[in-house]
């Protein structure tokens, strides 16, 4: 099953994917106009997601928030449920007072397995049923009952997330605010800002306050953080597009190719040329 619904006023658009057997392989190009951030939900066995090329385990009953930008395809798609939407239908950074998701459940760096219980399992189920009603529902409020319901799934999935990692409360306060604000600036701005100093003063702390505020909800670093993001996003247009390494040394900000080889060598142990010619047959063998 698959439903969708398009705003022609603004390009909004939602779809919803169940049971689906052709979504079974999504891949994000720079060159797509509309991208899509998804929700997707395995509630059948063990299977693999492969997300930006690495291969990762999605267990029962589990949900994954992936960001617009990201590549990925499902070993069984049929078991997948997933909402996606873009920014057109309802931009959660300009919304984020509402939802509390952006640098969190979106834009956190790392991928986020959420864990669904039996009664987070029951309220996803009755929610799923009110979208298929609505989606299947043509009248003139539809948009604004599908953006309340898509503002309800993104609030569930949030608090869920939070409760599993964040669990003491007492750090659920305007640290994680900073915490979150971070990972949206360095989203915006890791193309041409990779020092922590730059971020900091975006945020009016000090570098030190910072990695105090990670240490609480991150293993990593706001420098590994950064890095981590130029790594992800260097993989990317290494994997999908043929930009040589002396343009994607420029288009991420850095003024030399050699300077830029040796940072991606020490982080993934592979030079740019490597690591596309060690990745090139892989969407042929899909």
């Amino acid at each position: 099953m698959k439903l969708t619904i398009t705003d022609q006023k603004t390009g909004g658009d939602l779809l919803l994917f169940s049971g689906e057997q052709n979504f079974d392989r999504l891949f994000y190009s720079r060159d797509k106009e509309k991208k899509y951030f998804t929700i997707a939900w395995n509630h059948g066995e063990k299977q693999t997601i492969t997300i930006d090329g690495v291969a990762h385990n999605f267990m029962p009953h589990t949900i994954i928030p992936l960001m617009f930008n990201q590549s990925f395809y499902f070993e069984r798609a049929a078991d997948v449920v997933a909402w996606q939407f873009n920014r057109e239908f309802y931009c959660i950074i300009d919304h984020d007072a509402e939802v509390s998701c952006v640098g969190f459940l979106f834009g956190m760096g790392d991928q986020l397995f959420i864990s669904l219980d039996d009664p987070a399992q029951y309220k996803l189920k009755l929610l799923l049923n009110v979208f298929i009603e609505e989606l299947n529902t043509r009248d003139n409020i539809q948009n604004d009952m599908l953006i309340m319901l898509l503002k309800r799934l993104i609030i569930t999935i949030t608090r869920l997330a939070r409760s599993k990692y964040i669990p003491d409360p007492k750090l659920q306060d305007q640290r994680l605010d900073v915490f979150r604000k971070f990972n949206i600036f360095v989203e915006r701005n890791f193309h041409t800002e990779h020092s922590v100093n730059y971020y900091a003063r975006l945020l009016n702390k000090s570098p030190k306050t910072l990695s105090n505020i990670f240490s609480l909800y991150n293993s990593k670093t706001p420098l590994q953080v950064i890095q981590e993001r130029i790594i992800i996003e260097a993989k990317r247009l290494l994997y999908y597009t043929g930009k040589s390494v002396k343009q994607i040394t420029y288009e991420l900000g850095f003024e030399d190719p050699a300077y830029f080889s040796n940072f991606f060598k020490k982080h993934t142990s592979l030079s740019p040329l490597e690591f596309r010619s060690s990745k090139e047959t892989v969407l042929d063998g899909k």
